[in-house]
C-alpha cells in the first residue's frame, strides 16, 4: 500500500455548535483505492492556513509511504526544519493524517483499529459529558446560572451519565494566569453546592477550568471547591509551565487533570515526571495521533496515572478515542458530546453506540465509522475565525464576569 491522495473537508457544525466553530477532517486514499478518515485538533491558525500545513505535511512527510509506516513518518514530522520538539500546528497536522492511517489499515486487514492496539480491553467505555441546556434553550446565562446547571447535571444523570463537566470559574483570556476574582469563586462554589445537590452520589463532578489561573489562584479556588469532592479539577494552570502543576497538586486535595493543549510524549513525560496530575487528557488530532497516545498510556501507566481523553472537536476525533480507550488497562472515561451529538451522529451516520453511560466500541473495520461526505460538504465553513477563541479583555474584578462555553454564540460570525 502507498498513499497517494489527501482530500479535507473543513466543516462548520450548525448552531448551536457545541464541539468547536470548525472541524477538520483529512481523507487519505491508498493508490490500491482504500481509504481512511482523521481529524486535526489545532486552532492556532485559521482553517485556510491550516489547511495549507495540512497539505504540506502529507506530500513532504506521508505521500507515497506505507500507512503502516507510522513511527517513520511522526519521526519525520517531528523532527521537520531541525526542530525535533513538540509543535502544536505541525503535530496537530500529522495527528489527523495519522488517525486517518489506522483507519486505512484497519480497512484492509478487515479488523476493528483497537484489534491493531493490542486488542481490546475494555468493553465498555465509561462516558462523560460538559453540561450543555437544552436544544432551543440556549441562552448566555446558562453557563453562569447553578440552578440551570444543575437541572442540566440531573438530565443527563438521568439518561445514563455517571459524571458531568461544567467550567464556571470566570474567563480564560490570553493574559496567562490570573488571580480569580471572589465573585468566580463564589459562583464556582455555588455551581458545586447544587450540582452535587441534584445528583447525589450518582454521579462525579469534573470541575473544568481552561488554564486561567496563577499557581497561588489555583490553589485558593481549588480549596473553596474541596467539601464537594469533585472527581478532578482540570488544567487549573496554563499548559506552558508544566512543572507547576505539582505544586497546585501539593496544597488540594482534588485530583488534577490536563492534557487537551499538550503536545508528543514529551509534554506528557515532562508533566508525569514533575509529579502532581494523574488523569491525563489527551485530544488525539493534537497530541501526535494514536500511535503516540497509547505511547502517553503506557507511560502513565508506570506513573500510577489514568486516561480520560478529551474531545471537543468532531466525531472522527472521538471514534479515535474510543479505539485508543478500548485498548489501554490505564482507562478513567471518555469525553462525549452529550450521548454522542446530534450532528456529530449525523456526520458518521449514527455509527457509534452509546447506551446507558457508555461507549461501545465499535466491531467494524478500520475506525468503524461511516463518513457522509454529501453532509460535510454541505456544511463548509467559509469564516476566519479560529477553532476557539481566548477573550482579550482581562478578569473583571469589579463585578460578575459573564462569559459562554464552547465557541460562543454572541461572537460575530465571519
Amino acid at each position: 500500500m502507498k498513499l497517494k491522495d489527501l482530500d479535507l473537508f473543513i466543516v462548520a457544525p450548525p448552531a448551536p455548535g457545541w464541539g468547536g466553530r470548525y472541524w477538520i477532517f483529512p481523507k487519505l486514499t491508498t493508490a490500491c483505492g482504500i481509504t481512511g478518515y482523521g481529524e486535526c485538533y489545532a486552532s492556532t491558525v485559521g482553517p485556510k492556513a491550516m489547511a495549507a500545513v495540512i497539505e504540506d505535511v502529507f506530500s513532504r512527510h506521508m505521500q507515497g509511504e506505507n500507512p503502516e509506516n507510522i513511527e517513520l513518518m511522526f519521526r519525520r514530522a517531528y523532527s521537520a526544519g531541525f526542530t525535533q520538539r513538540p509543535d502544536p500546528t505541525v503535530m496537530g497536522a500529522f495527528s489527523g493524517l495519522e488517525l486517518a492511517c489506522w483507519d486505512i489499515l484497519g480497512k484492509a486487514r478487515n479488523r476493528p483499529v483497537w484489534a491493531l492496539l493490542g486488542g481490546r480491553v475494555n468493553d465498555r467505555i465509561r462516558s462523560y459529558t460538559y453540561l450543555y441546556p437544552e436544544p432551543g434553550k440556549e441562552t448566555a446565562q446558562f453557563w453562569v446560572d447553578p440552578d440551570q446547571a444543575a437541572e442540566a447535571a440531573l438530565r443527563f444523570v438521568d439518561q445514563g451519565f455517571t459524571a458531568v463537566k461544567f467550567d464556571p470559574a470566570g474567563p480564560y483570556t490570553i493574559h496567562g494566569g490570573h488571580e480569580p476574582s471572589m465573585s468566580d469563586i463564589t459562583r464556582s462554589v455555588a455551581f458545586c453546592r447544587a450540582i452535587r445537590a441534584a445528583v447525589g452520589d450518582r454521579a462525579d463532578l469534573l470541575f473544568g477550568t481552561h488554564g486561567q489561573f496563577t499557581t497561588p489562584g489555583a490553589i485558593r479556588l481549588g480549596q473553596a471547591l474541596e467539601p464537594f469532592n469533585p472527581l478532578w479539577y482540570e488544567e487549573p494552570i496554563p499548559p506552558d509551565n508544566l512543572l507547576e502543576f505539582a505544586e497546585v497538586a501539593r496544597h488540594i486535595r482534588i485530583p488534577l487533570a490536563t492534557g487537551e493543549r499538550l503536545t508528543t510524549k514529551a509534554e506528557f513525560g515532562t508533566l508525569l515526571r514533575a509529579g502532581g496530575v494523574k488523569i491525563l487528557q489527551p485530544a488525539l488530532g493534537r497530541v501526535g495521533g494514536l500511535w503516540e497516545a497509547k505511547k502517553i498510556s503506557a507511560m502513565a501507566e508506570i506513573f500510577n496515572a489514568e486516561m480520560a481523553p478529551h474531545l471537543y472537536a468532531g466525531p472522527v476525533e472521538w471514534a479515535a478515542n474510543i479505539h485508543l480507550a478500548a485498548s489501554i488497562p490505564n482507562l478513567l472515561m471518555a469525553e462525549t458530546i452529550e450521548t454522542g451529538g446530534a450532528f456529530h451522529m449525523k456526520l458518521i451516520r449514527n455509527s457509534i453506540r452509546w447506551e446507558d453511560g457508555h461507549i461501545l466500541p465499535p466491531e467494524a473495520p478500520g475506525l468503524g465509522i461511516d463518513f457522509d461526505e454529501d453532509l460535510a460538504r454541505a456544511h463548509p465553513y467559509t469564516g476566519t475565525q479560529l477553532h476557539l477563541q481566548m477573550q482579550e479583555a482581562p478578569c473583571d474584578y469589579s463585578r460578575p464576569n459573564l462569559f459562554e462555553g464552547g465557541a460562543p454564540i454572541t461572537l460575530p460570525q465571519r
